[in-house]
């Protein structure tokens, strides 16, 4: 009881921390939509760049990558590569004309940007259904991320953990809009970095080191150390490159592109995609050599448990209580980063470009945000609770719905 007590305790500090600073974020808000969903587009790069990373690598990492990770090996790696070089790609030639012409033709929006002028009503409409039903549902697999946490630390039935993440997220979101979700993504991205680098350091430490990891995955099963993916139906050339395109489809995420739209200057973009990069990469690594040693420490998850639930039962297993409660809240926090970004670009999908009459009042804009919330919600306790497999399927049909266009539009 006195651990749980301890993990609680941690757990807790931090989140109020969060929320802390979302809400004293407010302080610099004006009651306006294009402050609640840019932030007047004058966020510094290093914020935007680490919002960004927190926003695009969190609950996924956490749980899903380090889930596949355990299951399939070092061959995740690809994945994880395929889709870093499409992402980096983008950056060159998306983001920055995003930033300039949007502020050119005020847009307040990804819809708003892809319809071109006033009179392409239809073209915002339609993307803003498709960013509702799959960022929803993208979003829906972030809070099923942190109930997992939530439920491998605490036992906690999955629906408490998913209402939990929908509180807060809801809590910062009122309080400061896009700047608050900015601020405290930054914050949220140091954490999950830390927290993630301690458990990698003490699951090697109890592995015997990156040899003696290798050595008993090897006796595990020796696929687990073949770098070649197994079962490859079109081979490994089309594997890498559809998840290089995956990467490229980052272009069809409004909750990410939206990072482009708030920067200070196009000309700093640079500095932004630099910051974002050289966080991704650590993290990625990171996520990866995870999945490796808690196949090693965790080897009963294969066939008696949820392999997505690898790292906070690795945590529980090896680090002292207020760890384990840093940790949980380096999980939580990732998720609610990403989930708050994605129900404030549904919002503005629904208030901007599906019923643009809410979106000429401030408090009609928070109430579509409620409604969003609502349906994010409806989604994740209704799932089937692999996150992975939404968050891949969401992640898809937005970059086949949105980014073509986009890419053309710029």
């Amino acid at each position: 009881m006195s651990n749980k007590f301890a993990i609680a305790l941690s757990f807790i500090v931090f989140l109020l921390l969060f929320v802390g600073v979302g809400i004293y974020s407010s302080s610099r808000q004006k009651n306006t939509t294009t402050d609640y969903l840019l932030a007047n587009r004058d966020v510094n790069p290093w914020l935007t760049g680490l919002s960004a990373f927190a926003t695009a690598h969190s609950g996924g990492m956490f749980i899903s990558t380090i889930g596949w990770t355990y299951q399939v090996g070092i061959s995740s790696v690809w994945l994880l590569v395929g889709w870093f070089l499409g992402d980096y790609l983008a950056w060159f030639f998306v983001h920055k004309p995003l930033r300039e012409i949007s502020e050119e033709q005020s847009c307040e929006t990804i819809g708003e940007f892809l319809a071109k002028d006033r009179h392409s009503r239809g073209i915002a409409q339609v993307s803003a259904i498709i960013t509702i039903a799959f960022l929803g549902a993208y979003a829906a697999a972030q809070l099923l991320a942190g109930s997992k946490a939530l439920h491998a630390m605490f036992d906690w039935d999955y629906s408490l953990g998913i209402i939990l993440g929908a509180i807060i997220v809801v809590s910062y979101c009122f309080s400061g809009g896009i700047r608050a979700s900015i601020w405290t993504d930054a914050i949220q991205s140091i954490l999950m970095m830390a927290a993630m680098i301690v458990l990698v350091i003490v699951a090697l430490s109890a592995c015997g080191g990156i040899s003696g990891m290798w050595q008993q995955l090897t006796i595990i099963d020796s696929a687990l150390v073949n770098p070649i993916p197994q079962g490859l139906k079109f081979g490994f050339g089309l594997f890498m490159l559809s998840w290089l395109v995956a990467g490229l489809g980052v272009v069809g995420q409004p909750h990410i592109m939206v990072r482009a739209m708030v920067i200070d200057k196009a000309s700093n973009m640079g500095i932004t995609r630099n910051i974002y990069a050289f966080a991704y990469v650590i993290f990625s690594t990171a996520a990866v050599i995870a999945g490796l040693s808690s196949r090693v420490l965790l080897p009963n998850l294969i066939s008696n448990g949820d392999p997505e639930l690898a790292l906070p039962s690795m945590a529980v297993q090896l680090l002292p209580a207020i760890m384990v409660g840093v940790i949980l809240a380096g999980i939580f926090s990732a998720v609610i980063s990403t989930a708050d970004s994605q129900i404030l670009a549904c919002s503005a999908a629904l208030t901007q470009d599906l019923f643009p009459a809410m979106g000429r009042s401030y408090k009609l804009v928070k109430i579509g945000t409620l409604i969003v919330t609502a349906i994010v919600l409806a989604i994740a306790l209704a799932s089937n609770k692999n996150m992975f497999a939404l968050g891949v399927f969401a992640w898809s049909a937005l970059a086949s719905g949105l980014a073509p266009i986009l890419i053309l539009r710029v």
